[in-house]
């Protein structure tokens, strides 16, 4: 992200905000907003009788590459959520939003300026907040009612109406083979070292260990889908829980955003990423990797929530469940691995052996995960 501190920079991005503001308001204030590891995230602030704000985003075009069919799965999905609620009940106290798509003045779902960059703009969730770990047992079972209404809402929109803006998004097999790639030709050109003390470090030969002790049932979600026992659907592809807006006044979830995401995949994807953001306390940022441990109270309380609302799985769906929970902690753990060997080329990295870090971490998390395996098992029969 371009330094704000800069009027120049500044100045920049109030003329971008300026693409999708109102005529008749006025744009005061472009800070930096939210914590995502691949697009850059703005708040607006307006001068504005009507709303305040507006979430103003620069699409990272490196990882996604048809960024006009994002705008298109985001507008079929918005469209398609909204005629639900039209036909949807809730209780007085709960209220379900869905971000909009913000136009242009010229009427545009995005805005390229004239360095080639890809804008686009959300209108802002008021009254609400995100977390970044679970708060409390009703955080967490609010967390999972989140991702259940938002299931159940598009469960009968075709994932033949979506484009697959990601191909290959969470097919852990294709990440194993990029991996692999990478490794090679890391190796070949030298070994992974600290860049201060230009050692091997040790905790890279414990992701190299890892990943090569458990890349055999990688593929347990894929051969799933190839044998026809799980579907594809409508998902997320990305719920983590800081993706989750609770209500400030009522502690209710009330929205999922960041729907870049949106495409056909398994909903086992993002069960599974759900749980592996949620059942984790210290967070995917933890200094702590060494502490790190999935917690299975959280665990229930999350599915408990998830359950009341999607009532669409079938008995296989509950079957690969706890495969879901281990691979997708697996999975980004590997992403972060194979990044950092790359160079840090995909996730934004504070310092060289960030992404080696977060790696740590989900590795980590992915060994609580399998010390759990028979109760986590036992704990999704039950909830059937």
């Amino acid at each position: 992200m371009k330094d704000l501190n800069t009027s120049s920079n500044w100045e920049n991005l109030v003329s971008v905000a300026n693409q999708f503001a109102s005529p008749q308001d006025k744009v005061i204030n472009v800070q930096a907003f939210g914590s995502g590891n691949i697009n850059d995230t703005f708040l607006v602030t307006l001068d504005s009788k009507s709303e305040g704000h507006f979430v103003l985003q620069r699409i990272n075009t490196q990882v996604f590459r048809q960024p006009e069919l994002v705008m298109q799965n985001i507008r079929t999905f918005t469209e398609h959520v909204r005629d639900r609620l039209q036909h949807t009940s809730f209780s007085p106290d709960r209220r379900w939003e869905v971000p909009r798509v913000l136009l242009t003045q010229a009427a545009q779902d995005h805005w390229i300026d004239s360095s080639g960059s890809f804008w686009r703009a959300i209108s802002f969730i008021d009254a609400s907040q995100s977390f970044d770990t679970i708060q409390d047992n009703q955080h967490a079972r609010e967390v999972g009612y989140a991702l259940g209404m938002f299931h159940t809402l598009i469960s009968d929109l075709s994932p033949a109406k979506l484009a697959d803006t990601l191909e290959g998004f969470h097919i852990t097999p294709s990440y194993l083979q990029h991996y692999a790639q990478v490794l090679a030709t890391s190796r070949s050109q030298s070994p992974p070292v600290h860049e201060q003390t230009s050692t091997r470090l040790p905790e890279v030969d414990y992701c190299l260990q890892f990943i090569s002790d458990r890349k055999a049932w990688a593929h347990v979600l894929e051969d799933a889908k190839a044998q026809g026992r799980l579907c594809l659907r409508p998902i997320h592809g990305d719920p983590k829980i800081n993706n989750v807006m609770i209500d400030t006044a009522t502690r209710q979830a009330i929205s999922i955003i960041d729907l870049d995401t949106v495409k056909p995949g398994l909903v086992h994807y993002d069960i599974g990423d759900c749980l592996r953001s949620g059942c984790n306390p210290l967070g995917e940022e933890t200094e702590q990797w060494q502490a790190v441990r999935f917690e299975l109270d959280l665990c229930q309380e999350i599915l408990q929530g998830y359950l009341s609302q999607a009532r669409f799985l079938t008995e296989t769906d509950y079957k690969y469940l706890y495969d879901a929970i281990r691979l997708i902690a697996f999975e980004l753990g590997l992403r972060f691995f194979t990044d950092y060997l790359a160079g840090n080329v995909y996730f934004k990295a504070k310092y060289p052996e960030h992404n080696l870090a977060r790696a740590l971490v989900q590795f980590k998390l992915t060994e609580s995960i399998e010390s759990q395996a028979a109760a986590i098992r036992n704990l999704s029969q039950d909830m059937r």
